[in-house]
């Protein structure tokens, strides 16, 4: 019996390696290109946060010369959410619009996109802790709107010679 299960096991490891399974943390085909992609962002503190959620999610190689450049320019609106009886808001709505071109460090034609993203936190009385949850909705709409631009830039890159 544990013969069988011996036999079964390798097999669907054999099944598995031919059939272009990558570990989590494996390499990816488009990471090599994601990674050599310098950002710029515009020079505030949600632009800021971008870059850091950028660099990140794309793995950037410092120690490699970019074959890409991406310009990123975000803007926010905010929007108040639910009403207490003395007509101040409970929550906001934080929307970031998030407009993105892609050129060649060499040269040639730059792709462009736009991603939107909205994320929601609450409002509180202290003026501290208003401020702190400001800055953790504005912390997550970055990281999505960074995860959005990778994604796109996953499907757009694969098709570049």
């Amino acid at each position: 019996m544990r013969a069988r299960v011996a036999v079964l096991v390798s097999f669907a490891g054999l099944m598995l390696a031919g059939c272009g399974f990558t570990p989590l943390y494996g390499d990816a085909g488009v990471g090599s290109s994601l990674t050599r992609i310098s950002v710029t962002t515009q020079d505030d503190r949600l632009g800021y946060r971008l870059r850091e959620q950028l660099e990140d999610a794309l793995g950037r190689d410092a120690s490699q010369a970019p074959l890409w450049r991406l310009e990123t320019t975000a803007e926010q609106t905010r929007r108040p959410l639910g009403r207490r009886i003395d007509d101040t808001a409970t929550r906001y709505e934080l929307t970031v619009r998030g407009s993105w071109t892609l050129t060649p460090v060499g040269g040639g034609l730059p792709l462009s996109g736009v991603e939107t993203v909205t994320t929601t936190y609450a409002a509180a009385d202290q003026p501290y802790a208003a401020i702190a949850a400001q800055q953790d909705g504005e912390e997550r709409a970055a990281a999505e709107l960074a995860r959005h631009i990778r994604l796109a830039l996953m499907r757009i890159l694969p098709d570049q010679p």
